[in-house]
């Protein structure tokens, strides 16, 4: 993985009573350090506890490794507790860059976040949303009429990205999805791919009448009148993959279902 050889493990769990197990089991064949002590960070739950791992952890720098206790899995490797130290040393790094957001609300408080898979605009009543899309300053869209609309990276494009019928992104690609949700103006208009260095930016057209929200991962915020959107690629979350990791396979199944 690295050109340090990983010795002190830590270890977080979800409170899922599979994760819970599932660390009992290492405790008994290894000895786990507290995270300020890890070479390495390893999480067991599901998709979503990994990415709140990778929120928490994210200033230790410290590479982590998920093993799947939760249902899907996308984004972990099977559990096995055999030969955990050697899996560790021999698995693969992919950083992963967060999103940016920061959102301006219509009372012009500001509000700053990080988001490993999506940052995301949703209509908070019976009223559609009507968003002015400009990316690179330049604007694309002059009035989107949607229950939403998001910004998903790859890690995210399985996420809530694929439910929106967005595309699944191979890690390590470069490009973000730009996804609709439920558009209805432009009729034609299903989202684009952007390459990851663009700056998005929303603007909400009536947002007293027709008010949104954005969210980015778990944090909210209401009442948005304008939002921006880009890559940090200052910060990553390094995550640890086997090898034999099949999560191109992965990729192309969820495309050919």
């Amino acid at each position: 993985m690295t050109d340090t050889t990983i010795q002190n493990i830590a270890c977080v769990a979800s409170r899922s009573p599979e994760a819970q197990a599932g660390m009992g089991e290492l405790a008994k064949r290894y000895t786990l350090v507290p995270v300020d002590r890890a070479d390495v960070i390893v999480a067991l739950g599901g998709d979503g506890f990994l990415l709140h791992t990778m929120h928490t952890h994210l200033d230790t720098g410290l590479p982590i490794y998920g093993m799947n206790r939760g249902t899907v899995g996308f984004l972990l490797n099977e559990f096995v507790p055999e030969d955990l130290p050697e899996r560790l040393n021999a698995a693969r790094c992919q950083p992963l860059h967060p999103l940016s957001m920061t959102a301006t609300t219509t009372s012009g408080e500001t509000h700053t976040a990080l988001a490993f898979n999506e940052v995301a605009l949703l209509r908070y009543s019976q009223q559609s949303a009507h968003i002015r899309v400009c990316i690179n300053g330049q604007e694309r869209l002059e009035n989107l009429v949607c229950d939403g609309i998001m910004v998903a990276t790859p890690a995210g494009s399985t996420a809530y990205n694929l439910s929106a019928r967005g595309p699944i992104i191979p890690l390590g690609s470069n490009v973000l999805a730009l996804t609709p949700v439920s558009p209805f103006r432009p009729r034609r208009w299903h989202g684009a791919l952007l390459p990851h260095t663009a700056m998005v930016e929303f603007d909400i057209l009536d947002p007293e009448k027709r008010p949104v929200g954005a969210s980015a991962d778990s944090l909210e915020v209401r009442k948005v009148a304008r939002l921006a959107v880009s890559e940090n690629s200052s910060l990553s979350a390094n995550v640890l993959f086997d090898p034999g990791h099949s999560l191109e396979e992965r990729i192309f199944n969820e495309q050919f279902v």
